[in-house]
C-alpha cells in the first residue's frame, strides 16, 4: 500500500476493490459483465498506481501466492459455492495489479 503521502486514488482503489469483490461475491452478483470490468479496473489503478518500488517484491510474492491458492482452491471449495465466489472475484482484482506491477519490475530491471 502507498504510504503517508503517497498516491490517494491506488489506495482506494485498492480497499474499494477488495471490498467490492467480497460485497458482490457475497450477493451473489454474477461476476460478469460491468461487475467484472470494475473489479479489473480496479486491479489496473492499483497495480500502476499504488505499489511503490520498495513495495514490489512483496506485493509480488503475496500477489502470486493468492492467485495460486484461489485458481487452485476452486475446486476444494466447490461444497461452499460463496467461498468460490468471493476467490474469483478477488482473482479478478488481484491478476491484473500483479501483472501490471511484474511487468513494471521487469522494465527496472531492464534499465539497471
Amino acid at each position: 500500500m502507498a504510504k503517508k503521502g503517497g498516491n490517494v486514488l491506488g489506495s482506494w482503489a485498492f480497499l474499494i476493490g477488495v471490498i467490492l469483490a467480497v460485497v458482490l461475491a457475497l450477493i451473489g452478483t454474477a461476476l460478469t459483465g460491468a461487475a467484472a470490468y470494475v473489479l479489473v479496473i480496479a486491479g489496473i489503478i492499483v497495480g500502476l498506481l499504488n505499489i511503490a518500488d520498495e513495495e514490489t517484491t512483496p506485493f509480488l510474492l503475496a500477489g502470486a501466492v493468492l492467485i495460486i491458492a484461489s485458481a487452485l482452491g476452486q475446486g476444494v471449495v466447490d461444497v461452499i459455492p460463496l467461498f468460490g465466489n468471493i476467490l474469483n472475484a478477488l482473482l479478478l482484482l488481484f491478476v491484473p495489479a500483479t501483472i501490471i506491477v511484474a511487468i513494471r519490475h521487469v522494465f527496472s530491471l531492464a534499465r539497471r
